[in-house]
C-alpha cells in the first residue's frame, strides 16, 4: 500500500512513520510519499525518517516531493497534515486576537476562525485533486481546525475522508490509568465536536465507571484534566472535559495568561522547529536525536499558559503521553484495509447520531470502522449547556465555510461575530481588518 502525507515536512510525521514500522502484517503500507512546499524540511524528516529505519529489514520506502498531483498518484491513503502559512502564520493569528482581548489560540475562538478561512480554500482544493487523481483513496485529516477541515473536505470527499485527533483519545487513557482499566479494552463514551468534547462516562465490563471517579476527591485532583478544571467543576458537570474547553470555562483566566506569557504558544514552536530544521541543515547533525530532543521538549510545554491559569505548574510525567495521533491513525488505515474491525473516535459525519446538527455536520465521536469506512455509533443527547457550545460553535463553522465559498467580508465578520468567544461586533470587524492586512493567503477578503 501507499500512503501520501501533505505536509511531509512536518515536525511529526516521524511519529506517523514510527507506527508504521511496528506494522509487519500483510497489507502494511509499503510505500510513504512525502509532500511539501519546503524542500528544505522535507530533507530534514526525510533524514529522520532513514535514521528511524535503518536495522528494520522491510521499512516503508521513503521518497519526496514538491509536486502535489505527483505525491497523489496511486495512493491507497492520504495523511493530510498541512499548516497554511505555517507556524508564523499561527504566532500572528494569536498576536492579532490577543491585541484585541480575546483568544488567539490555532482552533479555538478568534484564531481557530482565521487559520480555518486560510485553510479551508486550499484543503478543499487538494480535495478536487484526490478526487480526480486518486478516487479511491481514503484521507485521514489532521489538518487543524480538523473538525471544520474533515466537513470542507467531505463536502468533495463524502465519507472517505475522516478526521483524527489525540485529545480525546489521550484524555480517555487517562481516565482510565487512573480507575485502574485498560484503556484498549474500557468503552470511552465521548461526544461532541473537534476540541470540543466531553467524555460521560467510561464502561468496563459493561459498568460505567466514571461515577466512582467523579466521587473520589483525590483521584479526580490527581491528572491533567482534574488539575486543569478542579474537582468541583467535573463534578458539577458529571463529565470529563476535553483539555480545550478550559478556554471556554476559564476564559478570562486563559487570555490573561497568554497576554502576560513571554511567547504565545505558535511563537514559542516557530522559534523552537526552526531552531531544529536550521540544526537540520548542517549535514553531521544526528537527525533522529535532535528530533527526539525537540519532540521531548514541545510535549513537556504543551498548554503551559492553560496550566499557568489554573495554577497546576508543569505536567506531570504520566500525562504527557498524548493519545497518539499516529496509532488512532494507524488503526484506522488497519481497519479499512484489512478490514480489521475496531472502535475509534473519530471526526466523521454526523447523519443521524446528534439530533441537534444536521446529516452534513462533522461531529467527534466514537466509531465503528471496517473496509466501508467509520460509522458513528448512537450516543445519549447532550445536556443543555453542551448543546448550546456545540451549536453556537458550529454555526460559526458553517460561515467560514460560505465565506470560503462566497468570498464575502460581511460573512467572515459574522463568523466571528457569532463565537462565543469573541464578544463584540466591533471586535469581529476590526479582527478580520487585522488578519487580512497580515495574512496574503486572505487578500480575498479584502474587499
Amino acid at each position: 500500500m501507499k500512503l501520501t502525507i501533505l505536509g511531509g515536512g512536518g515536525f511529526r510525521v516521524p511519529l506517523v512513520y514510527g507506527a508504521l514500522l511496528g506494522d509487519h502484517a500483510e497489507g502494511r503500507v509499503t510505500h510513504v510519499t512525502l509532500y511539501d512546499l519546503d524542500e528544505g524540511r522535507l530533507s530534514a524528516i526525510a533524514r529522520v525518517l532513514a535514521d528511524q529505519a535503518e536495522g528494520v529489514p522491510d521499512a516503508p520506502a521513503v521518497t519526496a516531493t514538491t509536486d502535489l498531483d505527483e505525491a497523489l498518484r496511486g495512493a491507497d491513503f492520504v495523511f493530510s497534515a498541512i499548516r497554511v502559512g505555517g507556524l508564523e502564520g499561527r504566532a500572528a493569528d494569536e498576536r492579532i486576537a490577543l491585541a484585541e482581548g480575546v483568544l488567539g489560540q490555532e482552533t479555538v475562538g478568534a484564531g481557530g476562525i482565521a487559520y480555518g478561512l486560510r485553510t479551508v480554500p486550499v484543503a478543499v482544493r487538494i480535495a478536487r485533486r484526490i478526487a480526480e487523481l486518486a478516487p479511491d483513496a481514503w484521507v485521514i485529516n489532521f489538518t487543524n481546525p480538523a473538525g471544520l477541515v474533515t466537513e470542507a473536505m467531505s463536502r468533495v470527499l463524502g465519507d472517505r475522508v475522516v478526521g483524527i485527533c489525540d485529545s480525546p483519545v489521550g484524555l480517555g487513557r487517562r481516565v482510565a490509568r487512573i480507575l485502574g482499566a485498560n484503556p484498549d479494552e474500557a468503552w470511552i463514551d465521548y461526544v461532541g465536536l473537534n476540541h470540543l468534547g466531553w467524555l460521560r462516562g467510561l464502561r468496563v465490563g459493561g459498568q460505567d465507571v466514571l461515577p466512582r471517579l467523579l466521587a473520589d476527591e483525590e483521584a479526580l485532583g490527581s491528572f491533567e484534566e482534574g488539575r486543569l478544571f478542579g474537582p468541583e467543576w467535573l463534578r458539577s458537570l458529571g463529565a470529563i472535559p476535553n483539555e480545550y474547553l478550559h478556554y471556554y470555562y476559564f476564559n478570562r483566566e486563559a487570555v490573561h495568561a497568554y497576554r502576560t506569557a513571554e511567547r504565545t504558544r505558535g511563537a514559542y514552536l516557530r522559534d523552537q522547529q526552526g531552531a531544529f530544521y536550521q540544526e537540520m541543515s548542517k549535514p553531521d547533525t544526528p537527525a533522529l536525536d535532535a528530533w527526539h530532543r525537540t519532540l521531548a521538549d514541545r510535549e513537556a510545554t504543551y498548554m503551559a499558559a492553560n496550566r499557568e491559569a489554573a495554577g497546576i505548574g508543569e505536567r506531570d510525567e504520566e500525562d504527557l503521553e498524548s493519545g497518539g495521533y499516529e496509532k488512532v491513525a494507524l488503526a484506522l488505515m488497519q481497519a479499512i484495509a484489512r478490514d480489521e474491525r475496531t472502535t475509534l473516535i473519530l471526526n466523521v459525519r454526523n447523519g443521524a447520531t446528534l439530533s441537534v446538527l444536521d446529516a452534513d455536520a462533522v461531529i467527534e465521536v466514537p466509531c465503528f470502522v471496517d473496509a466501508n469506512g467509520a460509522h458513528p455509533v448512537s450516543v445519549a443527547p447532550l445536556p443543555y449547556h453542551a448543546v448550546g457550545l456545540v451549536t453556537a460553535v458550529k454555526a460559526v463553522e458553517r460561515e467560514v465555510l460560505a465565506a470560503v465559498e462566497s468570498g464575502s467580508r460581511a460573512t467572515a465578520v459574522k463568523a466571528f461575530a457569532l463565537h462565543p468567544l469573541v464578544d463584540s461586533v466591533a471586535v469581529a470587524r476590526r479582527l478580520v481588518e487585522g488578519y487580512t492586512t497580515e495574512h496574503p493567503g486572505l487578500a480575498w477578503l479584502r474587499s
